[in-house]
């Protein structure tokens, strides 16, 4: 039995965040020379809204889209971070405002930067099993809420999004092997620390703590170590490609797009350059919507999907690297 993916649809806060807000916020930053790299000039950014609220939207979007009914899908897998409820699964929530069928499985995985990578794994899995036929595979991110105030970093990087992917059996195996890796004694280089039940809240939990850029969180905030997890991507994701493409008995060349984690401009760049990747092989689609942690891969997926009518026969590269520290990557064939 093959896997393939059927369509995806994305959704997005109203809020819009600019550059020139950002800078009112932070007005020593307009001669920070490093900003411009990154490539983001706006982002959407939550109010009130949460991840599961994108990811109902997306996937209203993708029934309507496509002229389908919320009951085909056999099976929900929400991939977020951004939970609703420590119990139950928010996917459980998700389940009960799409109305969908009693019979349709429904789990939560809390991957971040990987996450579309190790949810589409298992996705495929469960249909290749013969346990399923339609996944709906819901990626969001409403992580601007946990950054802190005075984050200069975190409050220029990211955005919120959401993407509904159709995971579908089919005659013909379009989704390739998967190579999928975790690094977890750096679990702590991405973190929330406090909240959960290692680190319980208490009152040392929002003490601000400020690193040397200045960029100010807390416990109960984004953490990220910017030089660290920069390090690491420019080591592994390489070598993760040659091993996603060794996997699938693939040359470079039979490449036609490369679809990488927008972690940032900057750093895709870098990447890009460093493997010979062409301009025309490689998406970069961060700069009006910012890093959406785990969205970001179908994001960028749909917009290609939208700006290319003659896909066709292509292959795609995707890799995800960043929280956990974990990454992963796979083809797909159209």
């Amino acid at each position: 039995m093959g896997v393939k993916i059927v369509h995806i649809s994305t959704a997005f806060p109203n809020k819009e965040f600019t550059n020139s807000e950002y800078f009112s916020l932070f007005p020593e930053q307009k001669d920070n020379p490093n900003l411009a790299k990154i490539g983001i000039e706006s982002r959407k950014i939550v109010e009130t809204e949460t991840a599961s609220d994108l990811a109902i939207d997306a996937a209203q979007k993708l029934v309507s889209d496509m002229g389908v009914s919320i009951d085909i899908f056999d099976f929900l897998i929400f991939c977020s971070p951004d939970l609703d409820f420590h119990t139950p699964a928010t996917a459980s929530y998700i389940h009960g405002q799409l109305n969908l069928e009693e019979n349709c499985g429904a789990i939560d995985i809390t991957h971040g930067c990987s996450g579309f990578l190790y949810s589409l794994s298992i996705a495929k899995a469960l249909i290749e099993s013969g346990q399923c036929e339609n996944i709906l595979l819901l990626n969001a991110s409403a992580g601007t809420k946990k950054i802190h105030s005075n984050d200069k970093a975190g409050r220029y990087l990211f955005g919120d999004g959401a993407a509904a992917t159709w995971v579908s059996s089919s005659d013909v195996n379009s989704i390739g092997n998967f190579q999928l890796c975790t690094r977890g004694k750096s679990y702590n280089k991405i973190i929330i620390k406090s909240g959960g039940m290692r680190h319980p809240l208490d009152s040392n939990s929002g003490h601000p703590k400020i690193d040397q850029f200045g960029n100010i969180t807390s416990d109960n905030t984004l953490f990220m170590d910017n030089v660290s997890v920069f390090h690491f991507s420019m080591e592994v994701v390489p070598a993760l490609i040659k091993e996603v493409l060794s996997k699938n008995k693939l040359s470079f060349e039979e490449i036609d797009y490369f679809v990488f984690h927008q972690a940032n401009g900057y750093l895709l760049e870098l990447l890009r350059k460093k493997m010979n990747i062409e301009n025309d092989r490689f998406i970069n689609d961060i700069r009006n919507i910012g890093n959406t942690v785990s969205a970001t891969i179908p994001i960028a997926l749909a917009q290609l999907f939208q700006n290319n009518q003659n896909l066709e026969g292509k292959i795609i590269l995707l890799a995800g690297f960043g929280t956990g520290l974990s990454w992963g990557g796979t083809i797909i064939r159209l």
